[in-house]
């Protein structure tokens, strides 16, 4: 028995043997809620118009698009080639991806000391958070980008914990893979990377595995890159083009969103997993990831673009400030205080970023309207194209076999492929980013049926061009109030017209006006 004893304790301890173990079945029932929350309310409303172009995106794949890297559109292919054309088989893939984020938020929370109370916690507020209810409730890059930033905070934390140098290679794996959804993964490198510099622990860097986990993030989205630099770089007059539009409004906009993504009653929960990080002695290894938010805020606010882009780095902080609480609440009264304010966040993030509300009652109230991110841009694209069939069926039977759609921003364009063919509409085609590249119209298209052009450009394009009407709806959508214009006689072959009608931009809402990375000003 005493030799049993000896060799026992002389083997070494697993990495892994402090941790409290995960508690899977609550864990895995909160994220089964969620999914079937966030699938249950994926068909009210409508896509989202990012969403629309997204779709046709998905039958023109690339390794890349001007303004996104190309997993999103190959994900839309997938989902309607398996499951068909509905926004429930859209919507699957970010309900399934968000669920996995919230168990990360359970693993950050137990590589950080935390209990299995801690651990639930850090499950049910990720769970109740608007960033996840928006991230799955729409296929967009967030819905793989927000996974890679966590995931790589996660290995991050736990390099700092294990120092087990293979957890580079997961790293690197993690940012490749990333790069086929969204280039600013970049930034969290860089955030992290200064953390790192500034207070360690730095020897986790003066080793050769660093540089193989640079190489991996290289290699494996090696197509990506490519493409972007044998197109120009075009990412990066994306990138320009939306922070000239949001000029004004960033600066405005950067505190309510950094409230607004995680939940208004989350907001001490984060900022308190944010001073434990910088404070705490026992987290002393890990005050790299505290560091690195106050850097991404700088990063942020220096590019000129919203403070959005740091919600993955505060979804970690949520996980670290549950930890913390738990810590704290050692009272019935204490606990239940902070189980009301999960729920109270839950509901407040779910009424504004999930569409639980009818439509008009959103845009009926001042409040609502200026707060629920997205619900507005998911609505009216069918009306769109019910008055688009009018303006269609108006033209002459002669007219109507030479006739093509033009919508000036993808939306548009997005929505007449989708809702068009149930009206027999030809195709609709426009030049915004990489719709641009998805058709060019035949010689034989002679008439043109625009949707919120400007006239002046068109007018110099075609031999006429003549209003028929405009987009009339109740709801306040940006589009509503843009111009049918019908234009004949294209006065140069299409090959020579395109070229012109290309931009790369992102369009102010309520107006026709474009901003491109050469406009003087942006949306005002």
């Amino acid at each position: 028995m005493l030799t049993n004893r000896t060799t026992t304790s002389a083997r070494p301890t697993s990495p892994d043997s402090a941790l409290t173990p995960v508690p899977w079945w609550p864990v895995l029932g909160l994220s089964g809620v969620l999914v079937t929350l966030l699938l249950a309310l994926s068909a009210r409303h409508g896509y989202h118009l990012d969403e629309l172009y997204t779709r046709v995106a998905g039958r023109h794949l690339s390794w890349a698009q001007i303004d996104q890297p190309p997993l999103p559109a190959f994900v839309a292919w997938l989902e309607t080639t398996l499951f068909g054309d509905t926004l429930v088989a859209f919507r699957l893939v970010p309900a399934l991806t968000v669920a996995g984020v919230v168990v990360l938020a359970c693993l950050i929370a137990r590589e950080l000391g935390g209990g299995r109370r801690a651990q639930v916690l850090a499950t049910a507020a990720a769970a109740g958070s608007g960033l996840i209810f928006h991230t799955g409730h729409m296929l967009g890059t967030n819905t793989f980008d927000l996974p890679a930033w966590v995931a790589v905070c996660w290995l991050a934390i736990r390099l700092a914990r294990t120092e087990n140098p293979r957890l580079w290679f997961a790293i690197g794996a993690v940012v490749g893979l990333g790069l086929y959804a969204k280039y600013l993964i970049a930034l969290l490198l860089i955030a992290l990377a200064v953390g790192l510099l500034l207070c360690g622990p730095r020897r986790l860097l003066l080793s050769r595995y660093p540089v193989f986990a640079a190489v991996i993030a290289v290699v494996l989205p090696a197509p990506v890159l490519v493409w972007q630099m044998t197109h120009g770089w075009p990412q990066f007059e994306m990138a320009a083009a939306i922070s000239k539009a949001l000029e004004n409004l960033a600066v405005v906009s950067f505190l309510p969103f950094l409230v607004l993504l995680i939940g208004l009653f989350l907001v001490p929960v984060w900022i308190a997993g944010l001073i434990g990080l910088l404070r705490r002695p026992q987290w002393r290894q890990y005050r790299f990831v505290g560091v690195a938010f106050p850097v991404m805020i700088a990063l942020l606010l220096v590019t000129g673009v919203g403070s959005n882009y740091a919600s993955g780095l505060q979804f970690v902080l949520l996980a670290a400030g549950c930890v913390v609480v738990e810590g704290w609440s050692r009272t019935v009264t204490l606990r239940s205080l902070v189980t009301a304010a999960v729920a109270a966040n839950t509901v407040t993030s779910a009424v504004l970023a999930l569409p639980v509300l009818p439509l008009d009652v959103y845009a009926g109230n001042p409040v609502l309207e200026q707060l629920s991110i997205g619900q507005l841009d998911q609505a009216a694209w069918p009306e769109l194209a019910a008055q688009a069939a009018a303006v269609y069926r108006s033209l002459p039977a002669e007219e109507r076999a030479h006739t093509v759609f033009y919508g000036n921003h993808y939306g548009q364009a997005g929505a007449l492929d989708k809702y068009g063919p149930e009206y027999g509409l030809p195709q609709a085609y426009s030049g915004h980013n990489s719709y641009a590249d998805f058709g060019v119209p035949s010689e034989d298209k002679t008439v043109v049926i625009a949707i919120g052009v400007d006239r002046t450009v068109f007018a110099g394009l075609f031999a006429s061009c003549e209003p028929h009407g405009k987009f009339q709806v109740d709801l306040p959508v940006d589009d509503r109030g843009q111009e049918f214009l019908v234009c004949r006689g294209p006065r140069e072959p299409w090959s020579q017209i395109w070229p012109k009608l290309r931009w790369i931009g992102f369009q102010c809402p309520y107006t026709t006006k474009p901003v491109t990375a050469k406009s003087e000003t942006g949306c005002e």
